[in-house]
């Protein structure tokens, strides 16, 4: 059988598949299930076109790490073979412990699980059913490699990962404010003393880079509706699993999605039993959608609501501010809500809810993005910089909000 295969990709044109193992791995069912999970989660709501996903992005971030192996080694760093097939795997992979909707079911349906925690857990699963053929690709991701900037490559400010979803996620849901040059960035780059790092003459790319990140946040990831969606959505899982734990209601849904309600599953449950790795690894985005279409016609009313709500995209009403919300406030609206519904006051929560949300383009405490200069000296990105905007987005923007269903009118 023929394995070395070529695919079109929307965004970057042909994305070729190098090797054996490469094509074993993108064919297997752990990979194949990131074809049923969306990139952006509930952001197709928002802007229609956003109906990529993490197979979309995986395929799309190996092909640029390709690209930046490459133009590596033409300025003369050594990367053996085996390193450019790891990294390769590795980037493939980071996205693999991603659940249903992406990000916006990480702590409903797990308990404090981050995906990269069970990203790190299936590439060890899958290592072992390929007889330690990523070995090499498990400690680039862990960051245990001899060379720490393929570990950055994977996982840092200034990753492959940002510069695929950045560029994916801008053409696909059409916000051209996104847009950013990964080719430039790309020929920028440089290793330092085994450390990745930019040109200097690539700063004004690197600060396109921050800015293009900032503007996705507020504009795309961070969008008042799309936000509004996701509470919507934690509200109908927390609503579905009270339900199902306290056996009020014989609720629809699949093995695997059951499996998850029925008990509270922090980290030490994965190590402990298979089984919870294996039910994860069936669930995906139609467990949730085809769960919620029957919850519909739930006897639970705010079941029910909800999920009628959400299917016919009546969103909550959302509202940010600079400041948090004042208890009195609050207690207003909870109170509203509660007349108009007839709710109980403990059930007020599934149609209100407050919080923050917050938009850092640039931390400069965490894996700097770091400029080399002609002389050999080597800077964090905020000091190198002479231009205010990457001093400035290197500072942390909270926006609070509150929200609750629009007929509720205050």
């Amino acid at each position: 059988m023929n394995k070395r295969k070529i695919i079109n990709d929307p965004v970057y044109g042909f994305i070729t598949i190098r090797n054996e193992l490469i094509f074993d791995i993108i064919n297997h069912p752990y990979f194949q299930r990131l074809r049923r999970i969306k990139q952006m989660g509930l952001a197709e709501l928002v802007y229609p076109g956003a109906h990529h996903t993490r197979f979309h992005h995986a395929l799309g971030a190996m092909h640029l790490m390709s690209i930046t192996l490459d133009n590596l080694r033409t300025k003369g760093i050594e990367i053996t073979d085996e390193e450019y097939e790891g990294a390769l795997v590795a980037i493939l992979l980071h996205d693999i412990g991603h659940g249903p909707f992406s990000h916006a079911l990480e702590f409903s349906l797990l308990k404090d699980v981050h995906h990269e925690h069970l990203s790190r857990m299936i590439i060890s699963r899958l290592n072992q059913e390929f007889d330690g053929a990523l070995s090499l690709a498990l400690d680039i991701f862990n960051g245990n490699c001899a060379k720490p900037f393929l570990h950055q490559l994977v996982s840092s400010q200034l990753d492959i990962d940002r510069l695929d979803y950045l560029k994916r996620d801008s053409f696909f849901s059409g916000v051209s404010e996104g847009t950013i040059g990964a080719d430039r960035i790309i020929k920028m780059l440089d290793v330092h003393d085994n450390q990745l790092v930019v040109e200097e003459k690539g700063i004004y790319s690197i600060e396109n880079f921050l800015s293009a990140r900032r503007l996705m946040y507020w504009q795309v990831y961070l969008h008042k509706a799309g936000v509004s969606a996701e509470k919507m959505l934690v509200a109908i899982i927390n609503r579905a699993k009270k339900l199902t734990r306290k056996n009020q209601a014989d609720l629809f849904m699949s093995d695997a999605l059951r499996f998850f309600f029925e008990r509270e599953i922090g980290i030490e449950h994965f190590a402990e039993d298979t089984a919870t790795l294996e039910n994860f690894l069936e669930l995906d985005d139609y467990d949730v959608w085809g769960a919620i279409k029957i919850w519909a016609k739930s006897e639970d009313p705010i079941l029910s609501r909800l999920c009628t709500m959400l299917l016919k995209r009546e969103l909550f009403r959302i509202q940010f501010s600079s400041e948090p919300i004042t208890r009195e406030e609050k207690e207003r609206i909870q109170q509203k809500v509660i007349d108009t519904y007839g709710l109980k006051p403990k059930d007020v929560k599934y149609f209100f809810s407050t919080g923050q949300v917050q938009n850092n383009a640039y931390l400069s405490n965490d894996k700097k993005i770091m400029i080399v200069s002609k002389n050999g000296e080597v800077r964090d990105v905020v000091e190198a910089a002479d231009l205010p905007n990457i001093k400035a987005m290197s500072k942390i923007v909270r926006k609070y909000y509150r929200c609750w269903p629009k007929e509720i009118n205050l």
